[in-house]
């Protein structure tokens, strides 16, 4: 029996999670920001990460008390190309969304320009951050640590996040490239939506305690919390297949989110503390660096261009029709999706429909 998914118009969608934002105390212009991440994910298929995030992960935790809807920005330490951030537990969009705004304008005026974050939270789609800064004529990189849920090579122990490690660059085509991916074979989200959609999970993604592969998406959900699963790191088990390198891609992007800002890593991002939830107090980092510092932007972009028409055009594997270059897939899902919204099955309208009730219950009036 096919799922019914109802299509709600983006602008709609977005009007919707701002009002939600703002009824759980968080001020209009950073609800604003942080709708438009959510909204910029669903826009561009990562389904995992928009709308279908909002109850769960900023939501939940903001009535839970885990996690403040006022941002408390601030600027520990500064010099003219960098800058080292307290988020105070804030709403990680619009904390992240500033920091990266600093090390752009650190970049024009000095060819590079680099923010660390320390206790933030949960920050959206990581590509949100490269398209800023690929927009404004910059190459961006941007990470981000998380809840442990990753093992090392070798390891059963849940111990890294899925530490995306993520590229904007921008080009002559109608969309930049965007390399927006975890540093695990897939990330919590993921399961997420397949557990919200009653499908298992491929073999290899998780491993129990044992070393074996799991794939019942509702119950790896539990055992992920609980420590009785991890997921594989990009490479997947072992050595094999290149384990080691998303290991250590992840093991890179944890260190920046936490040595330079002497911020959480590893098992202090649990969320849990005596048994109790904690803020996660989530670490980022965000590098600008100023294309027209090296080369003229149009060559830049002229070049970067036909890199990527010529991957295109390359011979195509027996079967397939097309190759891809990151950031394409998405700008073709956008063309798809603009006059036609996002995707909601079941189960998210149902969280919507509770989220509504709730707040109209505490006599927040939706202003639509």
């Amino acid at each position: 029996m096919a799922e019914k998914i109802t299509w709600i118009e983006f602008d709609k969608l977005e009007k919707f999670m701002v009002e939600v934002f703002k009824g759980i105390g968080v001020p209009e212009e950073d609800a604003k920001v942080c709708a438009d991440v959510l909204i910029t994910a669903d826009k561009r298929g990562i389904d995992s990460h928009g709308i279908n995030r909002l109850k769960p992960i900023y939501y939940d935790r903001i009535l839970a008390g885990i996690q403040k809807p006022v941002t408390d920005f601030e600027i520990v330490k500064e010099g003219p190309t960098t800058a080292v951030i307290d988020g105070h537990d804030g709403m990680g969009h619009v904390i992240s969304k500033r920091a990266m705004q600093m090390a752009i304008d650190k970049a024009k005026e000095f060819g590079m320009g680099m923010t660390v974050v320390r206790n933030s939270t949960h920050y959206g789609i990581a590509g949100y951050y490269g398209i800023m800064a690929a927009n404004a004529g910059m190459i961006g990189i941007t990470g981000s640590n998380a809840r442990p849920s990753v093992a090392p090579t070798f390891g059963v122990e849940n111990m890294l996040g899925t530490n995306p490690l993520t590229f904007g660059m921008p080009t002559d085509e109608e969309f930049p490239f965007v390399l927006d991916c975890a540093t695990s074979l897939t990330q919590r989200g993921k399961i997420e939506l397949y557990a919200r959609e009653g499908k298992e999970s491929p073999e290899g993604w998780v491993i129990d305690q044992h070393g074996n592969t799991k794939s019942d998406s509702i119950q790896i959900l539990d055992d992920l919390v609980s420590g009785n699963a991890a997921l594989t790191p990009l490479g997947g088990i072992g050595e094999e297949n290149a384990g080691y390198k998303g290991y250590g891609y992840s093991t890179v992007v944890e260190i920046l989110c936490a040595a330079l800002q002497a911020g959480n890593y590893l098992k202090m991002l649990t969320g849990i503390e005596n048994g109790k939830k904690v803020p996660y107090r989530l670490g980022h980092f965000f590098i600008a660096v100023n294309v027209e510092s090296f080369i003229d932007l149009d060559s830049f972009k002229k070049t970067t261009g036909n890199i990527l028409r010529e991957l295109r055009n390359s011979k195509k594997m027996k079967g397939q029709d097309r190759i891809y270059t990151a950031g394409e897939k998405e700008y073709l899902t956008w063309l798809e999706r603009k006059d036609k919204g996002a995707p909601v099955n079941e189960d998210l309208e149902k969280e919507i429909v509770q989220i509504i009730d709730e707040l109209k219950l505490k006599g927040f009036d939706f202003g639509f």
